[in-house]
Formats: C-alpha cells, structure tokens, sequence
C-alpha cells in the first residue's frame, strides 16, 4: 500500500495523506484535487474502491459515423469525458458500411432508456434526408443535440464550426503565399458543411483574387472524405493547373499528397495542401500538415451542456452554436511556384519588393 500511495501521489502531484484521504472517503478535500488522485488511480490501471465509483446519473448515448477518421474518435472522446465528469454513463454508438444504420441505433439506444442522445455528423447534416426523424425521437420523450450540420426543420441545439470563415481563412493564407489557381476538394454536395464551405470558398476567391464565382466553381471537386477521395478530387485539380489544394477532411489532405507525389510533384515547393480538423498525429505527417483546427473540446463540452439543459427541464435555444476555427500552419504550405509570398494579392511571378 505505501508503494501505492506513493505511486498515486507522485501521478497526482499531492502528498501521500491526501491520496489516503481520497482512498478513504474522508472530507477536506478539494474536488479538482479528488478528481486528480482518481485521475492517477485510473491511469496506473488501479480499480476504484467501491465507495469512490460513481453512481450513474444515466445512459447517453453517443452516434458517430465512423471510428477510422482521427476526428471523430476525438469527438467521441471529449464527449464522454463531460458526460462522466457530470455522473453519466456515455453509450457509443458507430456506424459501419453495411452495419446499423443512425435510425437502428437510435432504436436500440431509445429501447435502452437512454436519457438523451448526441449525434455527430448524422442525418441532420444531409440536406436529402427526412428530418421527421427527429421529430419522432422527440416524441419518444428522448432529447438530443446535433454536431455539425443544420436543419431549420429540426427542433433542437445545434452545434458547428464556422465552415464559411474556415475557407476565408485557407485562401487568404495561401493568396498571401502567392498562389492563385487554388483548388477545394470536399464531400458530397447534399451535405450542409459541404455547402456552407463552397460558399466561403468562392466569398473568399472573389475577395481575395477577384475572381467571380463561375471561375471559382472550376476549382471546386467532390469526392469522399476518405484518403482515396482526396487522392481523386485532388489528381482532377492539378490537371486544371492549381497550385494548391484546401481539403474538407485530414484524410482527404492526406490524399491529395498522396497524388501530388504520384505526379512527381513535392509538397509543399510544387503543390501547397491544407487540411480541415487537426486530427490527433496529424502534426506528425511528412511534411507536417497546414490544417483548419476544429474546436472540438469546445464543440463537444457545449453539446453536453445543451443537452444536459434538456435532460434538466430548461432546454436551450434551438438554434445554432458556431465556433470559430483556427488556421494552423505548418510544413506542407509554401509560396506559389514562381510566385512571391508577400502579406496580400500577389500574381505569381510578381516581385514586390522592388516596390
């Protein structure tokens, strides 16, 4: 037990008394200091003591789509995390191709009394889809919130990241790098952020480059959010000239490298990529990856506080959560080829600086 105590301390950061305090149920404690000797005690792999394990609140369960793109493990994750931190017991749910649909799990979800339910990138988002659907869970009694997409047919919190000003930010970076022939390789067209993001793609171009939306739309490529559709989307851009390629997924990004390199090209000196999430390691890539962050621990804890507001009886405004995105730089953006990065509208092959 001392080799214990002072293993849990030492993971904790506090004195041995106050991890045996925890043990022992004793008061006197501060919670962030009780939450941080649980914390240890989980991930030294020791089990709780009974006394310490939290009762459960309730079930909620949790739809997501996949579990193979990085983004949506990194939902799941900080989802379950307030969830537990407020006494409830997350329940996830993943769809897989030819598997249970969002409509089978949420079946199953509701017959298991589930007290609300999250969807990440479900239905919602699919402007062809019958939105009664959720309608029909309402009924049922079940509150839910939706992450990323919109319906004005819906009932209920929203909550997504600002996909019009996500584009504004990728092309003003990569117009300031002197690049002007720059391509947008996204999902499927029924798909609410799929919209929103050609619409700030071509707001952007005709801000940044002057160029008119019918121009613009030239550069615009839909494939699937997978590696090997980034790939596709990406090998038909650079056949219309672009010089640099904004990707609505990490994976997709990953892809369009992938392409770029099967031409003989480099990333970033020949072709500039950005990607759209942050995903977890995606820093890691070679090059390292520009890339738009999604603010998913912020998404995330806003959808649990809508939804607990539901679960409460106060039920939050339905309507949209927008949270602003960040551009992250890194490695695989660079200036246009024969261009000149300057801070604002560059032609390639224009030096300013002899201004």
């Amino acid at each position: 037990m001392t080799a214990r105590l002072a293993d849990i301390a030492a993971q904790a950061g506090v004195s041995e008394a106050t991890v045996s305090r925890v043990l022992n149920g004793k008061p006197g404690v501060a919670a962030g200091t009780r939450e941080a000797v649980l914390a240890a005690l989980d991930l030294l792999g020791y089990e709780r003591p009974a006394r310490l394990r939290q009762r459960s609140a309730g079930l909620v369960g949790l739809i997501i789509p996949e579990l193979e793109n990085p983004i949506f493990p990194a939902f799941a994750q900080v989802i379950a995390q307030a969830l537990t931190r407020q006494g409830y017991t997350p329940v996830l749910a993943t769809q897989t191709p030819g598997g249970s649909t969002e409509d089978e799990l949420t079946g199953m979800l509701v017959e298991r009394g589930v007290s609300g339910i999250i969807f990440v990138s479900g239905l919602h988002a699919d402007t062809t889809a019958d939105m009664e659907r959720y309608e029909r869970l309402r009924g049922h009694g079940v509150p839910f919130v939706l992450v990323n997409g919109f319906s004005p047919k819906v009932r209920a919190p929203f909550v997504s990241p600002d996909d019009r000003a996500a584009m504004g930010l990728a092309v003003a970076h990569l117009a300031s790098l002197g690049h002007r022939r720059i391509g947008l390789a996204l999902g499927p067209a029924r798909f609410v952020p799929v919209r929103r993001k050609i619409e700030g793609f071509l707001r952007a171009m005709a801000d940044e480059l002057g160029l008119e939306a019918e121009e613009s739309g030239e550069f615009v490529r839909h494939s699937l959010y997978t590696l090997e559709g980034g790939q596709a989307a990406t090998s038909a851009l650079l056949d219309r000239g672009c010089t640099a390629v904004i990707c609505a997924s990490d994976m997709m990004a990953l892809g369009a490298i992938r392409a770029a390199r099967g031409r003989g090209l480099t990333v970033p000196r020949d072709v500039s990529v950005i990607g759209f999430d942050d995903s977890p390691l995606i820093a890691f890539t070679d090059p390292p990856l520009t890339t738009i962050r999604q603010p998913v621990p912020a998404m995330g804890q806003a959808a649990v506080r809508a939804l607990l507001e539901e679960i409460g009886g106060t039920p939050a405004p339905h309507s949209e959560y927008v949270f602003l995105p960040e551009l992250v730089v890194r490695g695989s953006t660079a200036a246009a080829p024969g261009g000149v990065s300057v801070a604002g509208r560059t032609e390639p092959g224009e030096d300013r600086s002899r201004g």
